[in-house]
């Protein structure tokens, strides 16, 4: 077995998928690696679909106390685990300072964002996030990234834009004042317990689609009550 098939495999474990990588340029602005050097290396880490659900779920009920960002806690958990068995560095999404996985990910597997911002993915939609990435100080043999159809430019409705009652995203952006203001208000309850109204109108990847019990809790992330 490959290298990154065992890394592979001890994703799939926790239901999180390898989402490709690539190898720094020299000289490229790379964040450290395990040893604190530039890393050589990059390997993006992700889901399709709600498949990590339930190990989290299971993560979570034996650890009650941790209330605050449990997702982002048990992704760190175990992405670390695998990074130290691998003599990687994890880093996450939400690490201070940021650090541009959007572009890693566009870099990686080759996808452009969609309307929402969320990068369009040719199977999975839109159902699908980055959790972290594992960074190495050597190069690693990575497949580049294949030119994939992006399935926005295919759309001529764009139905993910006509959804929102709030009318929170356009092609000036995203009104993040005007959606919170929609979610916590009288108006609000359909998104929050059953997701944002754009992002399930996107026709793409719907055997990916979370179920409503995964949107709610991301939807309670995202609006938190006032």
């Amino acid at each position: 077995m490959t290298y990154d098939g065992l890394i592979k495999d001890a994703l799939a474990a926790h239901g999180l998928l390898l989402r490709g990588g690539f190898n720094f340029s020299v000289g490229e602005d790379a964040p450290p690696g395990p040893e604190g050097r530039p890393a050589r290396a990059v390997l993006l880490v992700g889901q399709a679909g709600a498949e990590p659900w339930p190990h989290f779920l299971r993560w979570r009920q034996a650890r009650p106390e941790i209330r605050e960002n449990p997702l982002d806690s048990w992704s760190r958990e175990v992405i670390g685990d695998v990074a130290g068995r691998f003599g990687a560095r994890a880093v996450s999404p939400n690490d201070r300072p940021f650090l541009p996985f959007q572009q890693w990910a566009m870099r990686a597997e080759g996808l452009k964002p969609s309307p929402l911002g969320i990068l369009m993915h040719p199977e999975y939609g839109l159902w699908h996030a980055y959790r972290g990435a594992l960074l190495f100080d050597h190069e690693i043999p990575i497949r580049q990234a294949e030119k994939v159809i992006h399935l926005c430019d295919l759309c001529i409705g764009k139905p993910c834009l006509k959804a929102c009652p709030a009318n929170a995203y356009s092609p000036a952006g995203f009104d993040y004042a005007a959606c919170l203001a929609h979610v916590r208000g009288a108006q609000g309850e359909r998104c929050m317990t059953g997701g944002c109204l754009d992002r399930n109108a996107c026709p793409h990847g719907l055997a990916y689609r979370y179920p409503a019990e995964v949107q709610a809790f991301h939807m309670a992330a995202f609006a938190p009550p006032a």
